[in-house]
């Protein structure tokens, strides 16, 4: 069973992405690390005895319709009434509207734990969360008087709704329309589909947050506008009022994430009448501008990338522990003697085999690695928050370019360490009654959803390396050439070579980083996407590499052995080799590629 580690969190927060470097300043007002420490604390305790439960219930049920009404697991309603009540659907929003006001970076950690422990279940909160921003960052106030306190809260909970049969990724050729009412509402037509929790038996009102089209839109993503579409009306009192012309018409039959409904929405076919005129079309309200609505979903979708970011992080920590647990129970032959074998009569638990220890290692490393990753985009988003002038836009152009990386690296880890999971299991990882095909089967989602992360990397290539005209990734650089300084500095033989391969790491990076922009420079665009994938791996890996280091100097000096110090140089000795051959993909790997037509036709 999972249990959330607490401490590793903690540490991953204050000492690697930079929360105690923050909180000495006084960046998050009284903040204090023993604050910190008691809600991770509570946060782990809820998602290891209360939400961790109930996951494999959610897996094997899955959510039900019937006559439009979605039903969720057994005991899943009253576990969001109590994870509602414990205040964490309010962390980071505004203390106007019912939040708490604290730092990005805790809900991501929160987050973690969730998702670690249901990943279906998170879901739910997941998209309220960035639905909450998006309302606080471009809604009227009188939507924000209307709908924020009760979604700050959780009572009601949100969604976002983007895609279409026929628009995917491309958005510019959604069909969803939005027809002036007159009033100043707007009457909502159209079918969506993949919408996350767009119906459920968990909350009183859904907050439907719909992109559609205005009749004189103009085309393409510059004519698509932003509504607001609830599933019940609210009145002026607040109390809830007609049902509104939306409902859920099927749900989906998914690989993983059971519990989770993924609905297909209906928007104005007349099924019900909220304006009592016999009259069709969902009621909806305009966020921001008429036309501007990508801008505004956009506020929405970034928090969500971090988010998704996080469900690979959460996934990858539920399968190593699973792994782990399984692999010093599990006998099967004589493991030889070496260091990490015990001497002993019959056979030898599989975790003192060197390939099973092997894989163990690469779990853990890329899933430690991953949540650096994550914790330091969102304390950049953060700290661009919390700071003014060039320092502010410093931070912004940070937590923009580690965005993709985030987002892809840690779910593409979430794949492969639950698949790693699986391996060290053998055949019984395989049988749905171990539980380690469920967390391969939730993490294949994640690399897909919220912009695949082929997307995330023509993102990172062609928008984040030129920031500052390549100023900020330069001055990244920097700082991880530092950390690889002072492992070698801190003269610890227990780094063994890390120094020297994370310097070569970097080296891999640089060199990438600058065939890169040189290619685009020079209009070879094509070329240049042709080695975005694998340069993102690079810098996932190198990151990994730089930000294991970066804690294991914590440890560095305390005399003993540091499990720490352990992992980071696995990872330099056993992984960073990678980023030799991806930088070759990088700058040598286009013409073939480009080759392709005459093999795919």
């Amino acid at each position: 069973m999972y249990r959330a580690p607490v401490e590793d969190i903690a540490f991953t927060l204050k000492h690697v992405a930079g929360l105690d470097a923050a909180l000495e300043i006084g960046s998050f007002g009284d903040l204090s690390g023993d604050l910190v420490d008691a809600i991770l604390e509570e946060a782990g305790r809820f998602a290891s005895q209360e939400m961790a439960p109930l996951g494999e219930i959610g897996d094997t049920q899955g959510a039900r319709l019937a006559d439009g009404k979605v039903t969720t697991p057994d005991g899943w309603p009253q576990l969001y009434r109590d994870w509602r009540e414990g205040g964490w659907n309010g962390l980071t929003a505004p203390e106007a509207f019912g939040g708490q006001n604290l730092p990005h970076m805790l809900n991501v950690a929160t987050l973690e734990m969730w998702n670690s422990a249901s990943m279906a279940f998170a879901l739910a909160p997941t998209l309220t969360m960035g639905a909450i921003e998006a309302l606080v960052s471009h809604g009227s106030d009188a939507l924000k008087a209307a709908y924020l306190a009760n979604m700050v809260s959780g009572e009601w909970t949100g969604t976002m709704n983007l895609t279409e049969p026929h628009a995917g990724s491309d958005l510019g050729v959604l069909k969803s329309r939005a027809e002036p009412a007159g009033d100043g509402t707007y009457r909502i037509f159209g079918q969506k589909i993949y919408i996350t929790w767009g119906e459920h038996d968990a909350a009183d009102n859904i907050i439907h947050l719909v992109l559609a089209r205005l009749p004189d839109a103009p085309a393409g993503t510059r004519g698509i506008s932003l509504f607001l579409v609830p599933k019940h009306l609210v009145n002026d009192d607040g109390s809830l009022g007609a049902r509104n012309d939306v409902f859920c018409h099927s749900i989906e039959h998914k690989l993983g994430i059971h519990g989770s409904p993924t609905c297909t929405m209906i928007y104005g076919d007349g099924r019900f009448d909220p304006a009592g005129t016999d009259g069709k079309g969902a009621i909806g309200y305009l966020i921001g501008e008429e036309n501007k609505g990508l801008a505004c979903m956009f506020t929405m979708m970034n928090n969500a990338r971090l988010a998704v970011g996080m469900q690979g992080v959460a996934v990858a920590e539920a399968a190593t522990q699973k792994a782990v647990a399984f692999a010093r129970e599990r006998t099967q032959g004589k493991a030889p003697e070496w260091a990490g074998a015990t001497k002993r009569e019959g056979m030898s638990p599989i975790i003192e085999h060197p390939d099973v220890a092997r894989m163990l290692m690469t779990m853990k490393a890329l899933t430690q690695g991953s949540r650096a990753i994550c914790y330091a985009c969102a304390h950049a988003t953060d700290m661009s928050h919390h700071t003014q002038g060039e320092e502010a836009r410093q931070w912004a152009e940070r937590a923009a370019l580690l965005t993709p990386i985030a987002k892809s690296f840690a779910t593409d880890a979430g794949v492969d360490v639950a698949s790693l999971g699986i391996q060290v299991h053998g055949g019984m990882g395989f049988i749905e009654e171990t539980g380690a095909a469920r967390y391969l089967r939730d993490a294949r989602i994640a690399p897909i959803y919220e912009g695949t992360n082929g997307i995330q990397a023509i993102d990172l290539v062609l928008r984040k390396l030129p920031l500052s005209s390549g100023g900020q990734l330069a001055g990244y650089i920097t700082e991880l050439r530092d950390i690889a300084d002072r492992v070698a500095a801190s003269n610890d033989p227990q780094f063994g070579e890390t120094s020297a391969r994370l310097g070569q790491a970097l080296d891999m990076l640089e060199e990438a980083t600058t065939w890169l922009l040189e290619a685009q420079a020079g209009g070879r665009v094509a070329e240049a996407l042709a080695g975005a994938t694998p340069y993102q791996r690079l810098f996932g890996l190198v990151l990994t590499g730089a930000y294991l280091a970066k804690g294991a100097l914590v440890d560095a000096g305390d005399g003993g052995t540091s499990r720490r110090v352990a992992l980071c140089r696995f990872a330099a000795e056993n992984m960073l080799a990678e980023t030799e051959a991806l930088k070759d993909r990088v700058t040598r790997g286009a013409a073939s590629l480009l080759a392709a037509h005459a093999v795919l036709g």
